[in-house]
């Protein structure tokens, strides 16, 4: 027996559904493009802020947006 067969079979029958399912994500995630090298032309973008916003001010209205 296979190690995984031996860890489905470890696992209570109500989580078998679960482990089905994210088996079957997996497959369907095998035939996905390979990722895109990241695009970085927005480089310097902010650039006329820096002297008005510190990285703490940005830390802090980040907190602010996600509650607290």
């Amino acid at each position: 027996m296979s190690k995984l067969e031996e860890l489905i079979k470890a696992l209570p029958p109500e989580l078998h559904r679960e482990a089905e399912d994210y088996l079957e994500s997996l497959i369907a995630g095998k035939g996905r493009k390979p990722a895109r090298a990241l695009k970085l032309d927005w480089r310097g973008g902010l650039q006329d802020l820096k002297d008005r916003y510190t990285s703490v001010d940005l830390q802090h209205q980040a907190m602010q947006w996600w509650g607290d």
